[in-house]
């Protein structure tokens, strides 16, 4: 196998939680591997420099939780340019979901995401398999068949594992696989017909709103069933204060149950729905309805936003994933309750993530762990870290650089993101993925 040059990372701030390291320092890159961190490496023979001096240097992140479409939706996102997203947000492995056409039930689909990976990715791919066949919540896919193509865990996501019975199953199958089960938890008689967070905004609105009991009660259902089984749970994008407080007792009581938060549960209300210019009493703007703020789980209270990143401190939500959901124009032109679910975040991911760290809610380490070291620990892979011999997967970011978001500029085909125009502050500078610069926006605008 032929490796690119060496890459020398030149004085950047290097934060690796993994190791509890956090100092100024050249990071150096050979043959696909990281070959060491010292205070001063003399450049090797043709070595390609990054002068780092005024960023941050890190393992490249981990998102456990995405949206590639591909099978079956590629006027919504390929591999190719979810991937290539996903390195202009830092991102060097990417999990996706299979709720692709046909589902990601079968060694045959996994086995074409991980050659289109392959063969035109930016980016690793890790395929997640379907629990269901067809993810019809009826009948339990081949787990085993899925785990041996390489699914790294197994997931309806968008469909929650509605059949109690179903997902006791599901549990005791994937312990003896050692993956967990993700499930996106939402009581469908309970959500039924709910378009956004019920709450005072659905009032303002006019719009049908889905109960937190909607999420919180299959939440409280699917960890009894983990105690039960003693099955690995995994909750999908946690949305609610009574949800992350679960996941905390259900931690302090020595269970296998997990959560994750997404940037846009940690950083934005349901008053995105609102659109700019529009709060409280006043009249509404024409940016009403922003169906770019739609979707599932909806966007939340202030009280849960501040749960959530109570839960990043405190360790009660173990990672953050992005749920990346592009869709096509259509999908988002058109009524509030026609649209689909989704907001496209790769490439807004750490803009908005960095708020929390300007604004003295997490420190930078903490965030990094949560987006690298954490999903690497969840996913048992010799990842997240910047250890000799470790895979050469490392993140630039400039922690300060202030840019305004405009999803026409984005690699993802999804522009379906209610950030357009604002100014986000932190932005990737390069992206390393098994030693090669996948993406240098240093000269970007």
């Amino acid at each position: 196998m032929s490796y690119p040059r060496p890459i020398l990372i030149k004085g950047g701030r290097i934060v690796d939680p993994s190791q509890r390291r956090d100092e100024r320092g050249d990071l150096l890159v050979r043959n696909g591997a990281i070959e060491g961190i010292h205070p001063d490496i003399t450049p090797p023979d043709g070595a390609r420099i990054i002068d780092a001096g005024s960023l941050v240097v890190c393992p490249g992140f981990i998102d456990l939780h995405c949206h590639l479409r591909e099978p079956g939706f590629e006027y919504k996102e390929t591999i190719a340019t979810g991937t290539r997203a996903a390195a202009r947000g830092g991102f060097t492995t990417l999990c996706a979901m299979p709720n692709t056409d046909p589902v990601m039930d079968s060694r045959a689909v996994v086995d074409f995401v991980r050659r289109r990976a392959r063969e035109e990715g930016a980016v690793r791919v890790l395929p997640i398999g379907a629990v269901t066949a067809g993810s019809k919540g009826m009948a339990l896919a081949e787990m085993a068949e899925l785990a041996e193509a390489g699914a790294v865990g197994f997931s309806d996501d968008g469909r929650p594992v509605a059949d109690a019975n179903v997902m006791r199953q599901a549990l005791s199958y994937a312990s003896g696989l050692g993956l967990p089960i993700i499930n996106h938890c939402e009581v469908p008689e309970l959500a039924a017909g709910g378009v956004m967070n019920e709450g005072w905004v659905a009032t303002r609105l006019g719009l049908k709103a889905v109960p937190r009991s909607a999420e919180e009660a299959m939440a409280a259902r699917d960890v009894a069933l983990a105690e039960t089984t003693g099955g690995r749970l995994h909750v999908a994008h946690a949305s609610t204060a009574g949800t992350v407080e679960m996941v905390r007792r259900a931690k302090a009581r020595g269970l296998e149950v997990t959560c994750e938060v997404t940037p846009h549960h940690l950083t934005l209300t349901e008053e995105a729905v609102l659109g700019r210019g529009s709060g409280g009493y006043e009249p509404l703007s024409v940016s009403a309805y922003d169906t770019n703020a739609k979707v599932a789980p909806p966007l939340r209270s202030h009280r849960d936003v501040e749960a959530m990143v109570e839960g990043l401190r405190d360790g009660a939500v173990d990672l953050i994933a992005t749920d990346h959901a592009p869709h096509g124009r259509t999908e988002k032109l058109c009524t509030f309750d026609d649209a689909a679910n989704g907001i496209s975040v790769l490439e807004t991911a750490l803009g908005s993530l960095m708020s929390l760290v300007h604004g003295g809610a997490v420190t930078l380490p903490a965030l990094v762990e949560k987006l690298t070291a954490a999903p690497a620990r969840f996913l048992s892979l010799d990842l997240g870290a910047l250890r000799p011999g470790s895979p050469a997967d490392v993140t630039v970011f400039d922690p300060g650089a202030e840019w305004v978001v405009d999803p026409t500029a984005f690699a993802s085909k999804g522009q379906n993101t209610p950030l357009a125009g604002e100014a986000l502050k932190g932005r990737v500078a390069a992206t390393i993925a098994a030693g090669e610069v996948v993406y240098d926006g240093r000269s970007a605008a």
